[in-house]
């Protein structure tokens, strides 16, 4: 009774939830192979950890500065000039406590009430969930599997009105893996400026790409783009340190200053000693790039596999991904066929029938708005991959 009434139009996270109720399975004794988490299943690399165990020793764990240390912030600069060849002062940059923080500290210093984000669908699942805490309405804009997942400034500007105001761009994209060329993300930003919209540029899996494609910034692409765009990213995904919760943001200097404000009523400071790490893992770059250069490479692997796997296979298809760690495969021809009695209606059914009756975990495509499909993340082993891949034909095989 004592519940707000935005609170409890909150929807939990799903991906959370599945990965919740595999490891509940699998206490209860049940040999379960999940392909639910967004993680990768590498460690952190062992001059990271020393990093901060070095902080640690040295007592570098006090508050810092609510934005981040200098230090950090310079990192971060260094990093995305080398990276995508743009300069940002440390007052254009703010570190928080994982590239989530960023997005909703941005999203709540960008969106009056009742103004309309346009987010491609599918899409990932905490983006809706941001614009309606901060009052916004999202407004999704359809892509297809034809074209790889990927917006369309024809499509875009359908859905602009007046009460347009921030576009969401997600590059490598998760769900669906799609890494946008730089003439779709051109084309994007010239819509942006000639109708005065502002764009978030989620860029978490950056250095997740494959078959030797690069990624692009849709801040480099146009002209007056930059000032009204906000990188976002992190040491969660390419540098596998989830846990240590940083994200880092880099965008208009006044932007940067309110999310700042924000920032320093909600959770202050990032942890102190991942912040010594993080300027490690980004510091000199060039020279430790094989430790990102294998996990690519094994990432690379395992969805070439699980992609040809899941062509071969009756009633599922799926693209081959070009970056992240995830495939979204296709199983609308499952529907309306029975196991054991049970009808599979939607994407929920069939992830729910999978993990009950052959212990695979998977998040259904309803949770980033595309009903028709399952993510499936590849950020496991290659063993896991065969054995649930196994799991997921004996399981289509079986449907009647």
């Amino acid at each position: 009774m004592f519940i707000s009434e935005k609170a409890r139009n909150i929807s939990p996270s799903p991906t959370l939830a599945v990965d919740a109720k595999a490891k509940r399975m699998k206490k209860e004794g049940h040999n379960i192979i999940g392909f639910g988490a967004g993680e990768p299943d590498f460690d952190t690399p062992e001059y990271i950890k020393l990093a901060a165990i070095s902080a640690i020793n040295q007592g570098f764990t006090k508050y810092t500065p609510v934005g981040g240390i200098e230090e950090l912030k310079i990192a971060v600069s260094n990093y995305f000039e080398e990276e995508i060849g743009v300069k940002y002062a440390s007052n254009q940059i703010i570190i928080s406590n994982g590239a989530k923080q960023c997005l909703y500290n941005a999203l709540y210093c960008l969106i009056n009430e009742g103004d309309k984000v346009l987010i491609p669908s599918p899409y990932w699942v905490s983006y809706p969930e941001m614009v309606k805490l901060c009052g916004g309405i999202s407004v999704f804009v359809p892509t297809t599997e034809n074209n790889n997942f990927m917006l369309k400034a024809e499509t875009l500007e359908k859905y602009i009105d007046e009460k347009t105001k921030v576009i969401i761009i997600n590059s490598p994209n998760n769900p669906c893996g799609s890494v946008y060329p730089k003439q779709d993300l051109e084309q994007i930003a010239e819509l942006a400026v000639k109708n005065n919209l502002f764009v978030i540029s989620d860029e978490i899996y950056d250095k997740l790409i494959y078959d030797g494609l690069k990624h692009v910034s849709i801040a480099t692409t146009y002209e007056n783009i930059l000032e009204r765009t906000l990188l976002i990213n992190g040491m969660s995904k390419s540098f596998a340190m989830t846990g240590w919760r940083i994200g880092f943001a880099a965008g208009p200097k006044q932007l940067i200053e309110a999310m700042e404000n924000f920032q320093s009523h909600s959770t202050s400071n990032p942890n102190s000693i991942a912040q010594k790490a993080s300027i490690e893992a980004l510091t000199n770059l060039a020279k430790k790039q094989d430790t990102i250069s294998k996990m690519v490479e094994e990432f690379s692997k395992r969805r070439t596999y699980m992609a040809k796997r899941i062509n071969e296979m009756k009633n599922l298809s799926c693209n081959l991904p070009k970056g992240a760690f995830y495939v979204f495969m296709n199983i609308s021809e499952t529907f309306n066929k029975q196991y054991d009695g049970r009808i599979i209606k939607n994407s929920t059914d069939f992830a729910e029938v999978l993990l009950e009756k052959h212990n695979v975990a998977v998040v259904p495509g309803i949770a980033f708005g595309a009903d028709d499909y399952i993510r499936l993340s590849y950020a496991t082993s290659m063993e896991n991959i065969k054995r649930g891949l196994d799991r997921i034909e004996e399981f289509v095989n079986a449907l009647k």
